[in-house]
């Protein structure tokens, strides 16, 4: 008798032991909070070594092909004549505007929409800016592809990892813009050689159009200075990054965006809870640009000529 009641309290002091061990293992944080985030590795795995007996291949190729040919996958939902590639080249997963590790940054807060977005969300949310078209059903195959495709790009990418490609298309401080100066830049620069004279571009990955009917709208996030300054710095001309000084890069996009191209009509409830940007050029702003009435100090990060 007294023997089993040993062994029963052996038994249990093991039990409370093993317990008090997994309390403190679950309490302590496997990563210190106050610990620098791992700089994530570019390194996106290639399409071409997916399991074809995956059922999520299907679905990841389908979201491929949509984001390089959006124009042409999704006719009926796109209002131009642009693909995801046409801003994100090589399928998105170049180190230009590129879109590996994207999916780990959602669901995010959207200031200019003041919702929670989901990656869904923020597909969406290019296809009827960026695209000028309509919102993909949320459960169409398309959508779903284009989600499964970003997040196969993205599966090395650590959700806490510091990625320091994304985001790097926006101009801190822009010089004030010469928009005379931009339009001669676009002829001197061959722009037009992909482009065409009259920015109505010659292909959607090619050389997208950069202004009107089949262009971005308005409430694009390319119609702000500071982000088209950014890009044409940073991305133009193709495989000659850093060619252009940022005076350059700021004419031009001045240039490009007093262009006439579609209007946003949602303008008034974007940025719902204040803050919004002062550098969006709508219709408005164009017709002033047009008009040589435009003041670019009014744009905050306009930094003024001397």
């Amino acid at each position: 008798m007294f023997k089993n009641k040993w062994l029963l309290g052996m038994l249990l002091l093991i039990l409370l032991s093993i317990a008090a061990c997994s309390n403190n293992a679950s309490s302590t944080p496997s990563t210190p909070f106050d610990q620098e985030p791992e700089e994530a590795k570019f390194d996106p795995p290639s399409t071409d070594d997916l399991d074809p007996d995956d059922p999520m291949t299907e679905y990841i190729l389908l979201g491929e092909k949509a984001f390089n040919e959006t124009n042409t996958v999704l006719s009926e939902e796109v209002g131009n004549e642009l693909s995801c590639q046409s801003c994100h080249a090589d399928g998105g997963v170049s180190q230009s505007s590129s879109m590996v590790g994207v999916s780990t940054q959602y669901p995010q807060y959207r200031p200019r929409e003041g919702a929670v977005f989901t990656l869904s969300d923020r597909i969406n949310g290019c296809m009827v800016r960026s695209m000028n078209g309509e919102k993909l059903d949320r459960e169409s195959d398309e959508l779903k592809g284009i989600v499964a495709y970003l997040s196969y790009i993205s599966e090395d990418i650590d959700q806490d990892a510091d990625i320091p490609w994304l985001m790097q298309n926006t101009m801190e401080e822009v010089p004030e813009p010469n928009v005379a100066n931009g339009e001669e830049l676009y002829e001197t620069k061959n722009c037009l050689s992909c482009h065409a004279q009259d920015g109505s571009g010659t292909g959607a990955n090619s050389g997208p159009a950069l202004w009107g009917e089949n262009s971005f709208n308005d409430g694009a996030g390319m119609s702000r200075l500071s982000k088209a300054a950014g890009y044409i710095k940073r991305n133009m001309p193709p495989g000659d990054d850093n060619q252009l000084t940022d005076q350059e890069a700021a004419d031009l996009a001045a240039y490009i965006l007093s262009q006439d191209r579609p209007v946003w009509e949602g303008h008034e409830d974007d940025w719902p809870d204040g803050g919004r940007p002062t550098d969006i050029i709508d219709k408005d702003r164009r017709e002033q640009i047009q008009n040589g009435e435009f003041d670019w100090t009014e744009i905050e990060n306009v930094v003024p000529s001397d």
